[in-house]
């Protein structure tokens, strides 16, 4: 199965981990790391998932879908690699993605 290194907001590091076919906000929920609240589910409506994205990373991931980009501008920390991670599967190929928790809005 894929690992799955999450850095939190005090910089410590959790290499989990995960279920392909998942998305990547429901491994991170599944190892109880409580840091994304993911109040909606996973039905992007609430940002509450938001993660950046390691950079070597960021060009496997699929493009981002308007809803996910207008949830993301009415975020306070985003930057070019912010992502919502209910929004990224989880796959076989993501294998040592690298994600940080971001700032709680």
């Amino acid at each position: 199965m894929p690992q799955l290194t999450v850095v939190m907001r005090n910089g410590e590091e959790r290499t989990i981990t995960g279920e392909a076919g998942l998305s990547v906000m429901e491994v991170i929920r599944d190892a109880g790391i409580d840091e994304i609240l993911a109040l909606c589910g996973g039905c992007a409506s609430c940002a509450t998932c938001h993660v950046h994205v390691d950079q070597d990373f960021a060009a496997k991931l699929p493009k981002m879908g308007p809803d996910e980009d207008d949830l993301l501008d009415s975020t306070s920390d985003r930057d070019a690699n912010s992502r919502l991670s209910c929004q990224i599967p989880f796959t076989n190929d993501l294998d040592g993605l690298r994600v940080t928790v971001a700032a709680e809005d």
